[in-house]
Protein backbone atom coordinates (compact mmCIF):
# COMPACT_ATOMS: atom_id res chain seq x y z
CA UNK A 1 0.00 0.00 0.00
CA UNK A 2 2.71 2.30 1.02
CA UNK A 3 4.74 1.85 -2.52
CA UNK A 4 1.58 2.27 -4.30
CA UNK A 5 1.54 6.04 -2.79
CA UNK A 6 4.84 6.55 -3.53
CA UNK A 7 4.05 5.30 -7.31
CA UNK A 8 1.33 7.23 -7.20
CA UNK A 9 2.93 10.58 -5.72
CA UNK A 10 5.96 10.22 -7.96
CA UNK A 11 3.63 9.28 -11.23
CA UNK A 12 2.11 12.81 -10.06
CA UNK A 13 5.74 14.53 -9.99
CA UNK A 14 6.82 13.35 -13.29
CA UNK A 15 4.05 14.44 -15.05
CA UNK A 16 3.97 17.94 -13.22
CA UNK A 17 7.78 18.19 -14.26
CA UNK A 18 6.91 17.58 -17.60
CA UNK A 19 4.14 19.82 -17.91
CA UNK A 20 6.28 22.27 -16.28
CA UNK A 21 9.27 21.37 -18.62
CA UNK A 22 6.85 21.58 -21.84
CA UNK A 23 4.96 24.78 -21.38
CA UNK A 24 5.10 27.50 -23.62
CA UNK A 25 6.90 30.06 -22.73
CA UNK A 26 9.94 27.75 -21.72
CA UNK A 27 10.03 25.72 -25.20
CA UNK A 28 9.07 28.28 -27.28
CA UNK A 29 11.87 31.13 -26.42
CA UNK A 30 12.70 33.08 -29.10
CA UNK A 31 15.88 33.11 -30.50
CA UNK A 32 18.17 36.56 -31.02
CA UNK A 33 18.61 35.94 -35.31
CA UNK A 34 14.94 35.36 -35.24
CA UNK A 35 14.27 38.51 -33.35
CA UNK A 36 16.39 40.29 -35.52
CA UNK A 37 15.26 39.16 -38.56
CA UNK A 38 11.81 40.43 -37.59
CA UNK A 39 12.85 43.92 -36.96
CA UNK A 40 15.06 44.48 -39.66
CA UNK A 41 12.10 43.35 -42.14
CA UNK A 42 10.92 46.91 -41.10
CA UNK A 43 13.97 48.24 -42.68
CA UNK A 44 13.63 52.14 -42.49
CA UNK A 45 10.92 52.60 -39.79
CA UNK A 46 9.69 56.22 -40.59
CA UNK A 47 7.70 57.06 -37.36
CA UNK A 48 7.33 61.02 -37.21
CA UNK A 49 6.26 63.41 -40.15
CA UNK A 50 6.58 66.76 -39.57
CA UNK A 51 5.10 69.86 -41.85
CA UNK A 52 7.17 72.58 -41.76
CA UNK A 53 6.95 76.44 -43.97
CA UNK A 54 9.82 77.97 -44.04
CA UNK A 55 10.14 81.49 -45.54
CA UNK A 56 13.14 82.02 -47.67
CA UNK A 57 14.87 85.65 -48.57
CA UNK A 58 18.20 85.72 -50.82
CA UNK A 59 19.90 88.13 -52.48
CA UNK A 60 22.62 88.10 -55.13
CA UNK A 61 24.66 90.74 -56.27
CA UNK A 62 25.22 91.22 -60.17
CA UNK A 63 28.35 92.41 -61.50
CA UNK A 64 29.73 95.06 -62.16
CA UNK A 65 26.30 96.83 -60.23
CA UNK A 66 22.74 96.10 -59.06
CA UNK A 67 21.43 92.96 -57.58
CA UNK A 68 18.59 90.41 -57.52
CA UNK A 69 16.10 89.21 -55.10
CA UNK A 70 13.80 86.15 -54.04
CA UNK A 71 11.59 85.67 -51.76
CA UNK A 72 10.23 81.52 -51.62
CA UNK A 73 7.56 80.21 -49.41
CA UNK A 74 8.89 76.45 -49.13
CA UNK A 75 6.61 73.82 -47.44
CA UNK A 76 8.19 70.36 -46.83
CA UNK A 77 7.36 67.24 -45.21
CA UNK A 78 10.53 65.98 -42.95
CA UNK A 79 10.25 62.00 -42.31
CA UNK A 80 12.10 60.85 -39.11
CA UNK A 81 13.25 57.20 -38.13
CA UNK A 82 15.40 54.42 -37.23
CA UNK A 83 17.00 52.55 -39.72
CA UNK A 84 16.30 48.80 -38.88
CA UNK A 85 18.15 47.35 -41.30
CA UNK A 86 21.82 48.51 -40.18
CA UNK A 87 21.56 46.38 -36.98
CA UNK A 88 24.07 44.32 -35.95
CA UNK A 89 23.38 40.70 -34.29
CA UNK A 90 24.92 42.25 -30.84
CA UNK A 91 21.90 44.33 -30.77
CA UNK A 92 19.62 41.32 -29.75
CA UNK A 93 20.04 39.91 -26.70
CA UNK A 94 17.93 37.27 -25.18
CA UNK A 95 17.76 36.64 -21.29
CA UNK A 96 17.52 33.58 -19.89
CA UNK A 97 13.87 34.59 -19.00
CA UNK A 98 13.23 35.56 -21.86
CA UNK A 99 13.39 39.16 -21.91
CA UNK A 100 14.15 40.23 -25.23
CA UNK A 101 16.64 43.32 -24.55
CA UNK A 102 16.99 45.28 -28.40
CA UNK A 103 19.62 48.48 -28.56
CA UNK A 104 18.31 50.47 -31.88
CA UNK A 105 20.48 52.55 -33.94
CA UNK A 106 19.97 56.48 -33.30
CA UNK A 107 16.95 57.71 -35.16
CA UNK A 108 17.52 60.04 -37.76
CA UNK A 109 15.64 62.85 -40.60
CA UNK A 110 14.97 60.03 -43.43
CA UNK A 111 13.65 61.98 -45.87
CA UNK A 112 12.33 65.33 -46.51
CA UNK A 113 10.03 66.16 -49.40
CA UNK A 114 8.83 69.52 -50.78
CA UNK A 115 5.49 70.16 -51.20
CA UNK A 116 5.09 71.63 -54.78
CA UNK A 117 1.55 73.00 -54.30
CA UNK A 118 2.06 74.86 -51.49
CA UNK A 119 5.87 76.13 -52.32
CA UNK A 120 6.11 79.23 -53.76
CA UNK A 121 8.06 82.31 -54.72
CA UNK A 122 6.02 85.31 -53.15
CA UNK A 123 8.41 88.01 -54.98
CA UNK A 124 11.32 87.81 -56.67
CA UNK A 125 12.88 91.47 -58.33
CA UNK A 126 16.30 93.05 -59.62
CA UNK A 127 17.15 96.39 -59.57
CA UNK A 128 15.21 99.10 -61.51
CA UNK A 129 17.99 100.83 -62.88
CA UNK A 130 20.02 97.75 -64.40
CA UNK A 131 16.86 95.98 -66.85
CA UNK A 132 20.12 95.08 -68.81
CA UNK A 133 21.48 92.42 -66.28
CA UNK A 134 19.96 88.99 -66.86
CA UNK A 135 17.93 86.99 -64.19
CA UNK A 136 19.97 84.06 -62.48
CA UNK A 137 18.91 80.75 -63.27
CA UNK A 138 20.19 79.11 -59.87
CA UNK A 139 18.78 81.91 -57.75
CA UNK A 140 15.09 79.54 -56.95
CA UNK A 141 17.05 76.67 -56.98
CA UNK A 142 19.36 77.45 -54.02
CA UNK A 143 16.44 78.92 -52.21
CA UNK A 144 15.05 75.94 -52.73
CA UNK A 145 18.39 73.95 -51.04
CA UNK A 146 18.26 76.59 -48.18
CA UNK A 147 14.30 76.24 -47.49
CA UNK A 148 15.00 72.36 -47.33
CA UNK A 149 18.24 72.42 -44.98
CA UNK A 150 15.88 75.20 -42.89
CA UNK A 151 12.80 72.62 -42.77
CA UNK A 152 15.30 70.05 -41.56
CA UNK A 153 16.87 72.19 -38.48
CA UNK A 154 13.48 73.47 -37.99
CA UNK A 155 11.84 69.96 -37.32
CA UNK A 156 15.34 69.01 -35.46
CA UNK A 157 14.73 72.08 -33.25
CA UNK A 158 11.10 70.66 -32.11
CA UNK A 159 12.25 67.52 -30.94
CA UNK A 160 11.66 65.33 -34.66
CA UNK A 161 14.27 62.75 -33.15
CA UNK A 162 13.08 62.15 -29.75
CA UNK A 163 9.42 61.56 -31.18
CA UNK A 164 10.71 59.18 -33.46
CA UNK A 165 12.84 57.56 -31.34
CA UNK A 166 9.42 56.98 -28.37
CA UNK A 167 7.51 55.78 -31.65
CA UNK A 168 10.02 53.42 -32.85
CA UNK A 169 9.96 52.17 -29.16
CA UNK A 170 6.18 51.85 -28.96
CA UNK A 171 6.06 50.11 -32.67
CA UNK A 172 8.93 47.47 -32.31
CA UNK A 173 7.31 46.66 -28.86
CA UNK A 174 4.05 45.87 -30.69
CA UNK A 175 5.58 43.88 -33.34
CA UNK A 176 7.36 41.77 -30.70
CA UNK A 177 4.57 41.13 -28.59
CA UNK A 178 2.62 40.04 -31.37
CA UNK A 179 5.27 37.04 -32.18
CA UNK A 180 4.75 35.99 -28.76
CA UNK A 181 7.67 37.86 -27.05
CA UNK A 182 5.79 38.21 -23.35
CA UNK A 183 8.99 40.43 -22.27
CA UNK A 184 10.98 43.40 -24.33
CA UNK A 185 13.35 45.97 -22.62
CA UNK A 186 14.69 48.40 -25.42
CA UNK A 187 17.37 50.41 -25.32
CA UNK A 188 17.22 53.57 -27.53
CA UNK A 189 20.14 54.52 -29.89
CA UNK A 190 22.61 57.15 -29.01
CA UNK A 191 23.22 60.13 -31.29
Amino acid sequence: MRTARIAIVLTFVAIAFTMWLFRPEYWRQPDAPAVLARVQRLNQLATVKYTIQQVIGLTELKHPVGSESILLILQASVESGIDLASMHPDAVTIRRDGTVVLRLPPARILNVTVDEKATKVWDRAKTWWTPWVPYSLTLEQRARLQGVEAAKLAALEMGILAQAERNAEISIRELLTLVGVKSVIIVPGSS
